[in-house]
């Protein structure tokens, strides 16, 4: 069994960072909710499919932008997005 690894960009982690206060290996945790949900972005995948991973972290749901490459998942971006919270807690059917 092949074992998914996790990487990203330093130059595209530190402009996360600055834009939207994550740090990508902070990030990666959202790949370990039991809960996550994993929904493809249409509106960004003309040259590889892309995706986004709704999961908590901490006291938070985050959204993580990736591409999925073979064995390994590509960190893009990521953020804590009320769009991001509103589609996992109606998938895990959570409400408030």
């Amino acid at each position: 069994m092949t074992k998914t690894r996790i990487e990203w960009d330093s130059k595209k982690d530190r402009y996360n960072q600055k834009k939207h206060g994550i740090v990508f290996s902070h990030a990666q945790y959202a790949f370990s909710d039991p809960y996550r949900v994993i929904a493809e972005d249409i509106n960004h995948s003309d040259e590889e499919k892309r995706y986004y991973c709704f999961g908590q972290v901490g006291d938070g749901i985050l959204t993580v932008r990736f591409t999925h490459r073979t064995s390994v998942i590509r960190i893009i971006g990521a953020g804590y997005w009320r769009k991001g919270k509103r589609i996992y807690e109606k998938e895990n059917k959570i409400h408030e």
